[in-house]
């Protein structure tokens, strides 16, 4: 091949790569998807931190709850200390009530007893009467007629003499301890009055406990219920808007699909013009090969190099995978389960660590079909990808800086950004994910990028 048509060849290919990553007015209403997701991403982070704040004001709040649980917890302990000593008033009241009931049960059978000696005596003293007044016993004894009556008359006036002693000291002995009784029975009744007061003021504090109680625990649940019904709100309102975020997930993905749908058709294109250009290669080497052979024919000689294959420009893709590594650096985290210190995650893609802004460029050639701030990935950029046929996603995560827009062609190895910690990220990287098709908000297609790259 002829230095001007080598040339030429290259040239062309220049020129059909520059046409390739030329920006396409027809993604821009990508531009208001995009808008409107971060709209959505800053009500969320608004709701987020408004939820936060509620949340806040429920923990300081529950700081005096809990002073008002302990001052519950306090009045339980007041109020079971107090039901104790009303148990254990009431049960002294029983006990006395159970000791005046026997005493005044033994009072009422001495009384009986003294009341029947009364009589007795009274009768004892009526017949003393009769008989003179008095009652001579050694007339008794002088009138035995015998020295046996004799002894039966000293052992009858002895029983008798025996008998009103006894009857003398029970009666004395019995109003001794009825008037004690009757002295212990007072004390007793009076202390039962003590008693009662003390239960009946027992009664009136347990009362007023149950009542301070009772309201101290109203207003925990009426507090607790107010701020719990703000905190639910705003989640509502939250829930809502992630619902929306969904919906604008889903245009982002139609709308990928569509820079998909013009990605295959530009390398289509590409292959097509690819195709044409070697098609006219080989007719303009075939028409310079015939002329050197006229030329040679005309002149004689013979034709140097006219046996010479003709170069044509590669079709296919070079042999391997068509993507290549977004970022120097050293990895250190790859694709699948992972413990990340708080739990395990199931971790879609692959990490790569370096210094802060260091360059991550486009792994293939593309459209960008995301630019902005999104959820745990921070700074982020999608790309979707055509390649022979198959559409492709790949994301980049936690950027410090973006250096392209949505809409925008790219060319592989092109810079997109550099690498950060936004986002959910615990040091500088970035987050490499491929997607077998156009990426989606669940991230059902990601597959391990370490397959991918070369």
């Amino acid at each position: 091949m002829s230095l001007k048509s080598k040339w030429i060849v290259t040239g062309l290919v220049s020129a059909l790569a520059i046409t390739l990553c030329l920006p396409t007015t027809d993604a821009s209403p990508l531009s208001e998807l995009e808008k409107k997701q971060q709209d959505t991403e800053q009500k969320k982070s608004e709701l987020n931190s408004g939820i936060q704040k509620k949340s806040n004001e429920i923990n300081e709040n529950q700081t005096k709850l809990t002073g008002i649980m302990m001052e519950i917890t306090e009045l339980d302990n007041k109020i079971t200390e107090v039901e104790f000593k009303i148990a254990d008033v009431q049960e002294k009241i029983d006990q006395t009530q159970n000791e005046i009931d026997v005493l005044k049960k033994s009072i009422a059978e001495l009384e009986k007893k003294i009341a029947e000696r009364d009589k007795l005596l009274q009768e004892r003293a009526r017949a003393i009467q009769l008989s003179g007044g008095s009652v001579d016993y050694i007339d008794v004894l002088l009138g035995a007629n015998s020295f046996i009556d004799f002894i039966d008359r000293i052992s009858a006036v002895n029983t008798l003499l025996e008998a009103d002693r006894e009857i003398m000291l029970q009666q004395t002995g019995d109003k001794t301890l009825l008037s004690k009784q009757q002295t212990i029975v007072e004390t007793k009744m009076t202390q039962q009055g003590e008693l009662q007061k003390e239960l009946q003021a027992l009664n009136h504090s347990l009362a007023d406990q149950k009542n301070k109680q009772n309201g101290l625990a109203k207003e925990v649940t009426a507090e607790q219920k107010r701020l719990a019904a703000a905190k639910l709100k705003l989640e509502d309102q939250f829930e809502e808007e992630i619902e929306i975020s969904a919906e604008l997930e889903q245009q982002i993905a139609d709308e990928q699909a569509r820079l998909a749908e013009l990605a295959r058709k530009a390398e289509e294109e590409r292959k097509r013009k690819l195709a044409a250009e070697q098609k006219r290669q080989r007719k303009a080497e075939e028409a310079r090969i015939a002329a050197e052979r006229k030329a040679a024919k005309d002149s004689g000689n013979k034709i140097s190099g006219a046996s010479s294959p003709v170069a044509i420009l590669p079709v296919t893709p070079v042999v391997g995978s068509p993507f290549i590594s977004p970022a120097d650096g050293r990895h250190t985290s790859g694709f699948g389960g992972r413990d990340i210190g708080d739990g395990a995650e199931t971790h879609l893609g692959y990490d790569i660590a370096n210094e802060t802004d260091t360059p991550i460029v486009a792994a293939a050639t593309g459209y960008v079909s995301y630019s902005g701030v999104m959820g745990g990935y921070g700074k982020v950029v999608i790309l979707t990808h055509s390649i022979e046929g198959q559409t492709y996603a790949t994301v980049y995560g936690h950027m410090s800086s973006i250096n392209v827009s949505t809409g925008q062609a790219v060319s592989q190895g092109e810079k997109v950004g550099g690498m950060g910690s936004t986002g959910r990220s615990t040091g500088t990287h970035v987050h490499f994910e491929v997607h077998v098709g156009t990426w989606n908000g669940s991230r059902s297609n990601a597959v391990d990028p370490s397959l991918y790259i070369r």
